[in-house]
């Protein structure tokens, strides 16, 4: 089965100063974040990558993955642009924030034509999550003009923590059938003396357990959904509450789109822990435990020759 591993790499360098994080190395041999993603993806069965970024880090990006990266797999390009607007919009004159995951997700349209696994380029997901999606796609995964059948890799709470600061997490509820119901966004998650904390969007606490099963925006979709963010774009750009501000995010179209009966969504679990670069403190813990993991044989010691 062909399967394509899109991988959203617009807004790199935006979370913290000092550097394109993305493209900074953690592994032994230089090997960056995204190395791992796309080993992992390739060993599960995807057989093709599609980076989408802005047209002004295609040089750099090109020269530090890209052309390394097309010796092992098929490689191509989408582009993410503030200006690429449905037909009667503008981009508002102040605006420079990127439009957001849905948006990003849809300059792939036209490109990836086949079941696709959507990761973010700074963090690390692990083989499990890449192989129980590519499984459920290529022995699950129904096409039978009813609602589109979906999947992502939700990970274990406990497993997506930073030691340096708070995160947000969107926590998933599942139903009796194992389809996705409900993702809550949750924040200022943190473990403090051994006791996890949480508020909810109001800023009041939440009650939340290590378990619980959290979204770290690893979904198995097909092209047709891209039609479905298609015809979402022009009602978020008329809902907009802050023309500058406000993003178009894959998780709020996937929430839609369940609710409007369009879409199950299945929920794989991963049981790997998933590490990024929340805080610029989190490179020396991401560094020593890809380093372990090379000791331990899960990766060779240049995973790219």
């Amino acid at each position: 089965m062909n399967a394509t591993l899109v991988v959203m790499a617009a807004g790199i360098g935006s979370r913290f100063g000092g550097g394109i994080k993305q493209l900074e190395p953690v592994g032994p041999s230089g090997e960056i974040i995204m190395d791992y993603s796309i080993y992992d993806a390739k060993e599960a069965g995807f057989n093709k990558v599609v980076f989408i970024i802005r047209h002004d880090l295609e040089k750099d990006f090109k020269e530090i993955i890209g052309d390394r990266i097309k010796k092992y797999i098929d490689v191509d390009y989408a582009y993410q642009e503030l200006n690429d607007l449905p037909e009667g919009f503008e981009c508002p004159k102040d605006r420079t924030k990127p439009w957001g995951t849905s948006q990003a997700l849809l300059a792939a349209k036209g490109i990836v034509n086949e079941p696709f696994v959507v990761i973010n380029a700074d963090d690390y997901y692990g083989k499990e999550g890449f192989k129980v999606i590519y499984d459920y796609m290529a022995n699950n995964m129904k096409d039978d003009g009813g609602k589109l059948d979906l999947c992502m890799a939700g990970f274990v709470l406990k497993n997506t923590l930073s030691d340096n600061g708070g995160v947000t997490r969107g926590v998933c509820t599942a139903d009796e059938n194992n389809k996705l119901a409900d993702v809550t966004e949750t924040f200022e998650i943190e473990l403090k003396d051994g006791v996890l904390h949480a508020v909810d969007e109001k800023g009041e606490k939440r009650d939340i357990s290590p378990d619980d099963i959290v979204s770290m925006n690893m979904w198995g979709l097909t092209p047709k959904f891209l039609d479905i963010l298609e015809e979402g774009f022009p009602k978020f750009l008329n809902n907009m509450t802050n023309e500058l501000k406000n993003e178009y995010l894959l998780p709020t179209s996937i929430d839609e789109a369940i609710k409007e009966g369009k879409v199950s969504v299945e929920v794989l679990k991963s049981h790997d822990k998933w590490f990024g670069v929340t805080y610029k403190e989190d490179k020396d813990i991401v560094v020593k435990s890809i380093r372990a993991l090379v000791d331990n044989g899960v990766y060779p010691e240049k995973i790219f020759e």
